[in-house]
């Protein structure tokens, strides 16, 4: 197993999701001494946004792009051979202005690529990068996930709508919700999403072994 890992908090050491993401990362290295990890952290290597080379030098052939081209579409790959290499990708983000981190807006807007993750034809789009799982791991400082506040949550819905259209369905999300509502909140959270992540582990686990009988 491959394993892609994406933080993308600005907290830094502080960040619930970037634990919580780690947490699952390093428990399924565990489970699975042959597994590797690739890990992306994009507050520490931030991705260029998307600009005019990127946006030109996309559809621009390699030997005719111009040497800023060349280097924003290099980078592009990159992002792109991690994600194909993975069986299975871990996103992390705050929740931030009612969405996704900027940061990993970002790697969105470098994976969607026409002809490499996505692709359109008589029936229409398709995506192209699939066989994946992908877990969402979301810290947030309210609850979004029910009651009134569900309307504002916007980074769940993205980050499902996005990933589905470039192949990839087989998607959980892992929540620690309410950090900004104190102390107990928080142990109590980050004690929900943990056991959580065990509970993937175990399922993991579970499903090699059948996968092996067979």
């Amino acid at each position: 197993m491959s394993i892609l890992l994406v933080t993308s908090s600005p907290r830094g050491a502080a960040s619930h999701s970037t634990r919580v993401a780690n947490e699952l990362a390093d428990k399924l290295l565990a489970a699975d001494p042959s597994a590797k990890l690739v890990a992306r952290d994009l507050v520490a290597n931030p991705l260029p946004h998307i600009d005019p080379d990127y946006s030109t030098g996309i559809y621009t052939p390699a030997e005719a792009r111009t040497q800023r081209q060349a280097e924003v579409v290099g980078v592009s790959d990159t992002v792109l051979d991690e994600l194909f290499a993975a069986d299975t990708v871990i996103l992390a983000t705050g929740f931030i202005n009612f969405n996704i981190s900027s940061t990993l807006k970002s790697w969105v807007d470098h994976v969607a690529r026409s002809g490499k993750t996505f692709a359109y034809g008589d029936a229409g789009p398709k995506g192209l990068v699939t066989g994946k799982k992908v877990y969402i791991v979301l810290a947030s400082g309210g609850i979004y996930s029910e009651g009134a506040a569900v309307q504002f949550d916007h980074a769940i819905p993205y980050l499902r709508s996005v990933l589905g259209f470039l192949g990839m369905t087989d998607v959980e999300v892992i929540r620690i919700e309410g950090v900004g509502m104190g102390a107990d909140a928080v142990a109590a959270a980050l004690a929900k999403a943990s056991t959580k992540v065990d509970a993937i582990v175990a399922a993991t686990g579970s499903a090699e072994r059948v996968a092996a009988a067979a």
